[in-house]
Order: structure tokens, then sequence, then C-alpha cells
């Protein structure tokens, strides 16, 4: 996973806190206004496997609690153990896909299949990931946390761009970038994939910026 240039230090030289989306915000706060390709690098994830429909589906509900149950206690571990380090966990993000892309659609999700998934730091190890497994076993124990794996992602070139509103409407945006790719020369590659950078729970989903990004290969 790529280094990060800019980290704030204190008088004795430890690192103190990391913001990784603004270290790789080309990656993670594209315009609305526009599309745009970006290269992809490796990145480290938590990840979990899924299928069904993620507003039905309560074996996704039950992915994300894992996810970020296991994400925040690897982030404490950093910060309270020798490397003194603090970071944001980062968002949630979704890799989506059907047998056959020629029939993905957001109007049927049912037999939508999907990686549910958080970025983790250069810091975090298989050791790490194993310690604080146990750590919340013992704790909250998530339906989810045995399915739970450490993997390193790469998708290369893709077009994104920002989606503001329900996820509902995503279509239009959709569509749009796959224009923008076969306009470029390029073909379709890979999985959709959506990186969700608001809390539901708490806005309005005309509020909602979900980053909409796809791989592609020249045709």
């Amino acid at each position: 996973m790529p280094q990060c240039a800019s980290v704030k230090i204190n008088l004795h030289g430890a690192l103190l806190k990391l913001d990784y989306k603004k270290e790789f915000k080309y990656l993670y706060n594209p315009s609305p206004k526009s599309i745009v390709i970006v290269d992809v690098p490796a990145m480290n994830f938590l990840m979990i496997d899924g299928q069904g429909d993620p507003n039905t589906s309560r074996a996704y509900r039950d992915a994300i609690e894992a996810l970020y149950t296991v994400s925040y206690a690897m982030k404490f571990m950093i910060k309270n153990g020798t490397l003194a380090i603090d970071y944001g966990v980062m968002p949630l993000e979704g890799l989506w896909w059907v047998d056959d892309m020629a029939r993905f659609s957001v109007n049927n999700k049912t037999n939508w299949k999907w990686t549910a998934m958080i970025m983790q730091p250069e810091y975090v190890t298989q050791d790490l990931l194993s310690a604080a497994c146990k750590q919340v076993e013992k704790k909250k124990n998530p339906v989810a946390l045995p399915n739970v794996r450490f993997e390193s992602f790469s998708e290369g070139n893709a077009a994104q761009t920002m989606h503001l509103g329900p996820f509902l409407e995503e279509g239009q945006t959709i569509n749009r970038i796959h224009d923008f790719i076969r306009d470029k020369g390029y073909s379709l590659f890979g999985k959709h994939h959506e990186i969700y950078l608001s809390d539901i729970r708490k806005s309005s989903s005309e509020t909602w910026k979900t980053i909409i990004r796809q791989p592609m290969r020249k045709s």
C-alpha cells in the first residue's frame, strides 16, 4: 500500500495522526460535476463476501457490523500500542456484480453478489487482525466475524465520480460513467465499486455522498 507523505509529528518524533481520506483525496473525494480517470493502487482491506439485495439481506447488515467492529478494534490497538498512531477508520466500500455483467441493473438486486470491505492502513497485519478478532469475539462476537478476511485489492485504471442523493437514483450516474468509459475508447472491466461517505442513519437521503467507480481497460 502507498505510504503516507504527510503526517503530524510531536516534539518527540512520535507519529500522532493520519487522515487517509486526505492523503488519498484523488480516490476518496471526486467532484460530482465531472467523471475522472484514476489509477487505483493496491490497498489492504478487511472483506466479507455475500449475495442478495443489500436493502433486505441480513447477511449484508451482519457483514457491515463485523467489518466496523474489527476495524475499530484494530484502530485502538494501534493507537494505544507501541506505534501510538491515531487514524480515522475508512468508509465502507462495496464491490457489486452478477455472473453476467451485461445484465447488471440497479433495479434488480436480488441476484447481486457483493464484497463489503473497509480499507486498512499499512500498519495492519494478519497477526494484528487475529488478535483483534479474538478481542472482538470475547466482547461482542458479531455473527459474521468468522467471515472477515484481510486481503490486498488492486483495480488499476478506473473511472469515477461522486453521486449525490439516494441509492435508488444511482442508475443515471452509473450510465454516465459507462458512456464515458466507452467514449474514451475503453471497455468495462471488473466489478462495480461504490464507496459510502455518508452516515445514512444521521443524514437526509438527498445529501448522501457515494463514490461510483468502474474499472476499465483498453478495448
